[in-house]
């Protein structure tokens, strides 16, 4: 029987999201127009916190906000090794120098103790952190902002895995409560899809200035901020309409309305998304049952409702006599899509380069073991029952 292709992840585009999109190019503006401001209000209100600004894609979020701390050469900053480049690669973007951290083997997340290690390996002088949610699973924020507090720390969230995630019966990722920012992407194998997208929210209305100074090449359009008022104004001294003014370089950052009114379409859809992929994540833990200990999933992050991004699993690959890459072909060949998230940013050339050989056993442990299997909220739990008896097979072999 021929079954259709599982990619490890897809978006889910509906007839309401393209009329969004048909209708925003039917418009007078593509970019910087009302389905912008319309997608901001609505993620602020989303995540609960103050302000919400939409840019280019997660990296760019994550470059705004280490841009907005005003980090720089100097500058120290901590980020779990177990993710993606561009969580690093943020500090290096403004010269400031990366402090990567270890993980717990079991979730890949980082937490106050390994925090703290970081911090002590390199005898402080930490200027931000950037925690990573990793899958949906959120760390313990409240933990990693006591330490960061005790050592006068910036928090900076990577929340691209997480958005829709909950812990306890307040706490939403995103709300900035125990962090200055919040970084998401909305790639389209995220829980929402722009295409490209990202976001920062925030509870700083002067960060969130910042943050669109920066996004927009750093102008400054606003007639009380401009600095030479014998350019800015006339005689009369009336800003001149066509004026403005750059106090430093910014980016061309923006996300179009074209990208906005997608996302603020699916926005709508979260709640739906959500379920979806909590089923099918079910639908995975039933399934794997029994598998345990060379199949297991994450282990679960204390009081915490995740927004699934991933499902990843962790095999003992010795033990069961077969390689990951042999699996991860056998998989693709029954018509499965795997990828594994992530390679240790730490092992990577040019870290290796500037730190040399970094023992974090934690990642390393986690690394060795981690698969991550299909997931999207366009599968049914069926779906997982066939991908765990495709691995069953490879892992009996």
């Amino acid at each position: 029987m021929n079954q259709s292709f599982l990619p490890y992840g897809r978006q889910i585009i509906d007839d309401d999201d393209i009329a969004a999109v048909t209708a925003t190019l039917k418009g007078a503006l593509l970019t910087t127009g009302p389905a912008v401001a319309a997608f901001e209000s609505a993620l602020a209100a989303a995540t609960g916190a103050a302000h919400a600004v939409s840019c280019s894609s997660g990296t760019a979020a994550l470059h705004l906000a280490a841009l907005a701390l005003q980090l720089g050469p100097g500058d120290k900053v901590v980020v779990p090794t177990v993710t993606f480049l561009a969580t690093a690669n943020a500090a290096r973007y403004v010269g400031a120098d990366v402090v990567f951290a270890d993980v717990d083997p079991d979730t890949g997340l980082l937490d106050a103790a390994r925090l703290e290690d970081a911090i002590m390996r390199v005898g402080g002088g930490i200027s931000a952190v950037f925690p990573v949610h990793l899958a949906g699973q959120m760390a313990d924020m409240a933990a990693i902002r006591a330490v960061a507090d005790k050592h006068a720390i910036k928090v900076v969230e990577d929340a691209s895995h997480a958005f829709g995630t909950r812990r306890g019966n307040a706490e939403r990722t995103g709300d900035c409560r125990y962090g200055e920012m919040a970084c998401f992407s909305f790639h389209p194998v995220k829980t929402i899809a722009m295409g490209e997208g990202g976001a920062v929210t925030t509870n700083d209305a002067e960060l969130a200035a910042r943050l669109r100074r920066l996004r927009n090449h750093g102008m400054i359009h606003n007639a009380d901020e401009f600095r030479q008022r014998d350019m800015a104004c006339d005689d009369n001294g009336e800003a001149n309409p066509w004026y403005y003014e750059m106090s430093e370089p910014g980016f061309n950052y923006r996300a179009s309305d074209i990208h906005c009114a997608l996302g603020n379409s699916q926005l709508g859809k979260l709640d739906r998304f959500v379920t979806a992929r909590s089923a099918v994540v079910a639908a995975y833990d039933q399934a794997l049952v029994g598998l345990d200990p060379i199949v297991r999933p994450l282990a679960r992050s204390v009081d915490c409702t995740p927004a699934w991004h991933l499902y990843v699993v962790l095999i003992d690959f010795k033990k069961a006599g077969v390689s990951r890459a042999d699996v991860m072909r056998q998989l693709l060949e029954a018509g499965i899509g795997t990828q594994v998230h992530y390679i240790p940013v730490h092992t990577q050339p040019y870290y290796r380069n500037l730190d040399g050989d970094l023992s974090l056993p934690g990642a390393e442990r986690y690394y060795e073991r981690c698969l991550s299997l299909p997931l999207s909220a366009a599968m049914q739990p069926e779906d997982a029952t066939r991908v765990v008896a495709a691995l069953k097979d490879c892992l009996d072999d």
